[in-house]
């Protein structure tokens, strides 16, 4: 099959490797489209994100969907010919994380495209057979692979607790940031604020879920008094700032990758009992993304802002890092 392999920081070769070995438990996935998260750039720019360090040749992309092509011994042969959107991690299933329930935070967790674990920029890919989701046929292959950030926004918003008539404000409208910001609409929130620095960027969010935006270099956050802040930034003053526009017992959830360590403002933590909290991936989510995709409630489509082939990885990796893209996407059969 070929590959797109990262072989070092901005150094990517396409070569041909030998199809993925199949475990019983696993099936083999044709993979159709693979969206470009932030990760798999920082990889290629940097060669590692913190402790997670690219030492020998890895093939990254882990938003990814297709058809399944084979299966292993364990899994029923009618699979063959499924469309379906990857979960891409890989948990033990004995650890104390996964028995509760947290599976995410496995502390052995194989996650796709981070090191040493192969991803998905390749024309197949193999994953244990219940984290391949069947999609319907109105969910589209973009749409399918983008099931995965559209996971992180679902964590989000069971952190928060959204009710119907919610009020957030989120900081950041990249495309974690839209796609919570449609999920909280999808939730029941009535007022769903976002914050970036960019003019162009709060025109997009305002096409996915966003009721009102703002500049915060221009408009003082801190007398909102909203029931959840949502970091979707990693910036440190959005984040102090963003913590103060919340009400007393309200919620802060952040979800943006920053510096390893902030300043945060807690003694207003303390005096409104704010719960803050992170997110790290997810859990049980593909089947509730895959339905708000199907019933025209969240928009993933539309996110998408540019189309590569396999050979033009590393192009598309560069072309995502522009302001006016939300979701690249490859697709590994061109």
């Amino acid at each position: 099959m070929r590959a797109s392999v990262l072989q070092a920081a901005r150094q990517i070769t396409l070569e041909e490797r030998p199809l993925p070995h199949l475990d019983p438990d696993q099936v083999l996935v044709k993979i159709s489209a693979v969206g470009i998260c932030g990760s798999d750039v920082h990889y290629y720019h940097e060669g590692r994100i913190g402790d997670f360090v690219v030492e020998s040749p890895m093939i990254l992309g882990h938003e990814s969907a297709g058809v399944i092509a084979a299966v292993g011994a364990g899994v029923d042969p009618a699979r063959i010919g499924s469309r379906v959107s990857i979960e891409p991690q890989r948990p033990t299933a004995t650890s104390r994380e996964t028995l509760e329930g947290n599976y995410n935070l496995d502390p052995h967790m194989e996650f796709y495209a981070t090191p040493p674990i192969d991803g998905a920029f390749a024309e197949y890919a193999v994953i244990q057979s219940h984290f391949a989701h069947d999609v319907p046929d109105s969910v589209s292959d973009e749409a399918a692979a983008l099931i995965e950030p559209l996971s992180v926004g679902i964590a989000t918003a069971r952190k928060v607790g959204f009710t119907a008539g919610s009020r957030v404000l989120i900081a950041g409208a990249g495309p974690i940031g839209v796609i919570i910001a449609q999920v909280a609409r999808a939730f029941g929130a009535l007022e769903v604020i976002v914050s970036d620095l960019s003019q162009s960027r709060r025109e997009q969010a305002l096409r996915f879920g966003a009721t009102r935006v703002l500049d915060p270099r221009e408009e003082d956050v801190s007398t909102l008094g909203v029931d959840a802040f949502v970091d979707a930034s990693g910036a440190t003053a959005a984040v102090t700032s963003g913590i103060r526009a919340v009400r007393p017992s309200g919620r802060v959830v952040l979800v943006g990758l920053g510096t390893p360590e902030m300043t945060l403002p807690v003694s207003v933590i303390q005096n409104n009992e704010l719960i803050v909290t992170g997110i790290f991936r997810y859990t049980n989510t593909w089947p509730l993304g895959i339905d708000l995709v199907a019933a025209g409630k969240v928009d993933l489509d539309g996110l998408v802002t540019g189309k590569y082939g396999l050979a033009e990885v590393e192009t598309a990796l560069e072309a995502s890092t522009q302001e006016s893209a939300l979701k690249t996407v490859v697709y590994p059969g061109r």
